[in-house]
C-alpha cells in the first residue's frame, strides 16, 4: 500500500526504551530555585495578585517612527500602572528582522528593528504573543530570532507550539496558552477545536491555578464578537480556559462572563498607529487574584489624534465583570504538590520539568520532556493511591516515528516512579484520558484506524478504546466502559 511501512511483530506492552519522566537530577535539584530574575509577587492566597493585559502592540512604521523622534517610551505613562502588578502581558504584531525579507508583498508587513524590541522589557512586560497573522511575516527563522531576543529581555515570546508555558506569582502557578484562527503569511493557524489544544488545556488545567487563553480571532474594524468568536469562547471555558484574551480587531468588543469565565473578546490596540476614531480606543485586562478567587475588570485607554502612543483614562471609568474564578487546587500525589518549573529565558520552551513541593521547598525536579497532557487520575481503583497519567512525545522503534506515548506514574520518596513507559496500547495513539467508570476509572483512548503491524499515519480514520489498569499495565474491555469511551469521542475535533 503506497506510503506504508510494515513491522514484522508487535509485542504490546512492550516497555520501549524511552527516558522516563522522572528521571532526576542530581543534587542541585534539591531547595529552593532562587531564580534568574527578581519576581514581584505576593501571596496570592493572602495578598493580592494583579496580572494585566494588553491588547495589539505594534512596533513598527508610525510606531517606530514616533519613537525615533521622541526617544522616550511608549509607556512612559504607564510605569506606575505596570509596577503595581505581578505580571504584565500583551499581543506582538510583528517579528524581529528587515523589511526585505517579508513574505508576502501584498500585505502589511511588520519588521521590528532590535531596538525597539528592547521596550518591552523595559516596560516591564512578562509575556507577549507571538500568535497572530503578522508573527509570520518575515517566515520561521524570524519567528525563532524574535523568541530568542525578547528572552534576552527577560521576556516570553509565546507560541502554539510552546504552549502552554507556566509563571510562578506569590502561591500561584499561572499557565499561558497563545493561539491565532487567523492565518499568519507563512500558513500557519489554529483551530477550535482540535486535539492538540484540548491536550494543551488538559495539561495547564492539572498543572497550574490558573489557565489563560490569549487568542487572536474575530473580524477587523468589528466593534462585536461574531459567531465563531463566542462558539470558540464557550468552548474553550467548557475544556479548562479560566481568563480568555481575544485580540486581532484593533477595536474594543465588549467582555462577558462566559458560563461564569471572563472573556475579553478584543482588548483592541494598545500600542498601533491606526486612525480610525475606534482603534484609538483600547482595552487592560485588570485582572486580580485574592483569597484563592480571580475577579476581573477593563481599564480604558485611548490614543491622542496625531500620536500613537496611548494613554491611560482615569480608573473611574473602568468596567467591571460580574464573575469571579476559584482557583484551582495544586495537583498533589502522597501529599507533595506536584508543579511545573515555572519559564525563565535559561531553559527550553520545547519541554517541561516537574517538581516536588512540600512544607515550602523543592523535593525533586524531573528531567526535562516532551508532555502533551497529564492528569491525576483514580486508575488504580477505589482505595489506592492516585496515579499520574501523561501523554508525551517520543520517538519508538515500534512505528519508527516520534509519536504520542502513554505513561504512568506513581509519587515516590525522591520524585516520581514510572509504573509503565511508553507502551503502545492496542494501536497508534492520538489521545487518552481517564473518566470516571463503574467502581473506578477507565482510560478511554482514540485511536488512528491504521496498525502497527501495516502503518498509515496519514489516514483519517479512528477508532477508540477502553482499558484498565491491571497493576503492571493495561487491559482492553468491553461492555459499558467502552460504551463510556466511546461516547468521550463521538466528535473528536479535527
Amino acid at each position: 500500500m503506497p506510503g506504508q511501512r510494515t513491522v514484522l511483530s508487535v509485542l504490546l506492552g512492550l516497555l520501549l526504551a524511552l527516558p522516563p519522566l522522572a528521571a532526576q537530577e542530581g543534587a542541585e535539584s534539591r531547595g529552593r530555585e532562587a531564580g534568574s530574575k527578581a519576581v514581584r509577587g505576593s501571596n496570592a492566597h493572602g495578598n493580592e495578585l494583579r496580572l494585566l493585559f494588553t491588547g495589539d502592540i505594534l512596533l513598527s512604521r508610525q510606531v517606530q517612527d514616533e519613537w525615533t523622534r521622541r526617544r522616550q517610551s511608549p509607556w512612559a505613562g504607564f510605569v506606575e500602572l505596570f509596577r503595581s502588578a505581578d505580571w504584565v502581558g500583551g499581543n506582538l504584531e510583528g517579528v524581529l528582522g528587515e523589511a526585505a525579507g517579508c513574505v508576502d508583498s501584498k500585505s502589511p508587513c511588520f519588521s521590528i528593528g532590535e531596538p525597539a524590541l528592547h521596550l518591552l522589557g523595559e516596560a516591564g512586560f512578562a509575556a507577549v504573543t507571538l500568535e497572530n497573522n503578522h508573527a509570520g511575516d518575515l517566515g520561521p527563522d524570524a519567528r525563532r530570532h524574535t523568541y530568542a531576543a525578547l528572552a534576552e529581555q527577560g521576556v516570553l515570546g509565546l507560541d502554539f507550539a510552546r504552549s502552554p508555558q507556566f509563571f510562578r506569582r506569590g502561591d500561584t502557578t499561572i499557565a499561558l496558552i497563545g493561539l491565532s484562527l487567523v492565518p499568519a503569511a507563512d500558513g500557519r493557524v489554529q483551530q477550535i477545536p482540535s486535539l492538540a489544544l484540548m491536550q494543551k488545556l488538559r495539561l495547564a488545567g492539572s498543572l497550574a491555578n490558573l489557565v489563560v487563553v490569549s487568542v487572536h480571532w474575530g473580524q477587523e474594524l468589528v466593534d462585536w464578537p461574531n459567531p465563531q468568536q463566542r462558539a470558540g469562547a464557550a468552548w474553550l471555558v467548557r475544556n479548562g480556559a479560566d481568563l480568555v484574551l481575544g485580540h486581532h480587531p484593533h477595536v474594543v468588543q465588549p467582555a462577558e462572563c462566559v458560563a461564569g469565565k471572563p472573556v475579553f473578546f478584543s482588548l483592541g490596540n494598545h500600542l498601533f498607529d491606526q486612525k480610525y476614531p475606534q482603534s484609538k480606543q483600547g482595552a487592560i485586562a485588570d485582572c486580580r487574584v485574592s483569597q484563592g478567587r480571580l475577579a476581573c475588570r477593563s481599564l480604558a485607554t485611548r490614543t491622542p489624534p496625531g500620536s500613537t502612543y496611548p494613554q491611560l483614562l482615569p480608573e473611574q471609568s473602568a468596567a467591571p465583570l460580574d464573575c469571579a474564578v476559584e482557583l484551582r487546587a495544586d495537583l498533589s500525589l502522597d501529599g507533595v504538590a506536584v508543579r511545573p518549573q515555572p519559564w525563565s529565558a535559561e531553559v527550553p520552551t520545547d519541554t517541561l520539568a516537574l517538581e516536588g513541593w512540600k512544607d515550602g521547598k523543592r523535593q525533586w525536579r524531573s528531567r526535562r520532556q516532551r508532555i502533551l497532557s497529564l492528569e491525576r487520575t483514580a486508575l488504580a481503583g477505589p482505595g489506592q493511591p492516585p496515579l499520574l497519567f501523561t501523554l508525551e512525545q517520543h520517538d519508538s522503534p515500534l512505528d519508527m516515528a516520534s509519536g504520542v506515548r502513554p505513561y504512568v506514574y506513581a509519587a515516590g520518596p525522591h520524585g516520581l516512579v514510572a509504573k509503565w513507559r511508553g507502551s503502545a496500547l492496542a494501536w497508534p495513539l492520538l489521545d487518552a484520558v481517564a473518566e470516571p467508570a463503574g467502581d473506578g476509572s477507565v482510560l478511554c483512548a482514540l485511536h488512528r484506524g491504521d496498525s502497527f503491524v501495516v502503518l498509515d499515519p496519514q489516514t483519517k480514520a479512528r477508532r477508540t478504546a477502553a482499558y484498565r489498569w491491571n497493576g503492571f499495565g493495561f487491559s482492553g474491555v468491553e461492555g459499558e466502559a467502552a460504551a463510556v469511551c466511546a461516547r468521550r469521542y463521538a466528535e473528536p475535533p479535527p
